[in-house]
């Protein structure tokens, strides 16, 4: 039985619960880190921004590196396909914005990126994978900032990469990689290969996380102990659930994990989102950007068709007061939700979308790929 672990340690950062909030664009803000850090400890990394949009000073990129005030750990995932320009983004990152840890995204699995040989697809070239590597940590190890990785199994069952990424990624000094137990070809259909995540774990020396499939608690325990990884990646099982946080906390120190919230449990948690994303976005862009999250919160539960419409419509904090006030606060928590998939699903993909002639070596050093298409949860 593998024993559990109760910290994470990435080269020179311990995170006190081996947990990491995985990014995802549109939804890991400033705020919503926020929200989920309130309920347990974890490493909690922002949305994916791209290595030549920061280099070249593009505005949306800037506005997207913005931390919460209580943030003491700056995280950021980074999406690069340029040795040169990932190790620019990596130098700026650490010295100009305070990061103390980059992840490096290697597993989007959305077609306007990988068909420009990015993401997901790019481990297949083992050569630029690690020139990729090689230049991040070179430029973030005077900083102390450890550099870890993220990846998928490979292209499709045909075309694996995630033993040779984990290989190179040991060997460029990365900290630890995390593996999320599909191919790009399934995107988020299907079930997660836990198998590979122990395959990764035994194959490498350096820690490994493990993603997919996680809903509850008690899932990233099961796969910690089947697998051996040294901590997991959580990112749909908690839209709408920040508390998730609270419960793996506590399950990874042996605590008992608390009981569900009942729905004015879910309502008071509902009210601090909002409020967080208009401190720091401003009460009318932050109210629209809580929209998305109504469904995720209500899922399961009993709230009317018109009330959740008019909850998606909400652009004050005072409405959202009023319309909350009409949820009643004592229905328990829908049990029938737990364990159940959320987010995006969908199906398998007919086809990987790559660069012509992308299988044809598995090298690729010196190769000019493109990376100005980013539309991604990050992997």
């Amino acid at each position: 039985m593998t024993a559990l672990p109760h910290s994470l340690t990435l080269g020179s950062l311990r995170v006190e619960t081996p947990v990491v909030l995985a990014p995802m664009a549109g939804i890991t803000n400033a705020a919503y880190r926020r929200l989920c850090a309130e309920q347990g400890a974890g490493l909690y990394v922002s949305e994916m921004i791209t290595s030549r949009g920061l280099v070249e000073g593009d505005e949306t990129t800037q506005k997207m590196l913005v931390f919460d005030e209580l943030e003491k750990v700056r995280s950021v995932q980074l999406y690069g396909t340029d040795p040169v320009y990932m190790g620019k983004a990596v130098e700026i990152l650490c010295g100009d914005h305070g990061v103390a840890h980059v992840d490096l995204n290697f597993g989007c699995p959305v077609p306007k990126v990988t068909r420009k040989g990015g993401g997901g697809a790019l481990p297949w070239k083992r050569g630029l994978l690690a020139e990729i590597l090689e230049h991040a940590v070179a430029a973030a190890a005077p900083y102390g900032v450890p550099v870890t990785m993220k990846t998928r199994k490979g292209l499709d069952e045909q075309h694996l990469t995630y033993l040779d990424a984990g290989r190179i990624a040991q060997e460029s000094g990365v900290a630890a990689i995390a593996l999320h137990g599909r191919t790009v070809q399934q995107a988020y259909s299907g079930e997660a290969d836990w198998d590979a995540i122990g395959a990764l774990v035994d194959h490498v020396d350096i820690p490994v996380l493990g993603n997919g499939d996680i809903w509850e608690a008690a899932d990233a325990l099961r796969m910690v102990a089947q697998t051996g990884a040294a901590g997991v990646v959580v990112g749909r099982g908690c839209l709408g659930r920040p508390w998730l946080f609270r419960d793996l906390a506590a399950a990874f120190h042996g605590e008992q994990v608390a009981t569900l919230p009942t729905l004015g449990e879910v309502r008071t948690m509902m009210r601090r989102h909002a409020e967080l994303l208009s401190e720091h976005m401003g009460e009318q862009r932050g109210c629209k950007e809580f929209r998305k999250h109504v469904t995720w919160y209500l899922k399961g539960f009993r709230a009317g068709g018109e009330l959740r419409h008019r909850l998606a419509l909400v652009d004050s904090l005072a409405t959202l007061d009023v319309l909350l006030a009409e949820l009643d606060p004592d229905e328990p928590f829908p049990a029938h939700e737990l364990g159940t998939p959320r987010g995006r699903q969908g199906s398998p993909r007919a086809r990987v979308a790559l660069p012509e002639g992308w299988l044809d070596d598995t090298d690729g050093r010196g190769a000019h790929v493109r990376e100005d298409a980013l539309e991604t949860t990050g992997g």
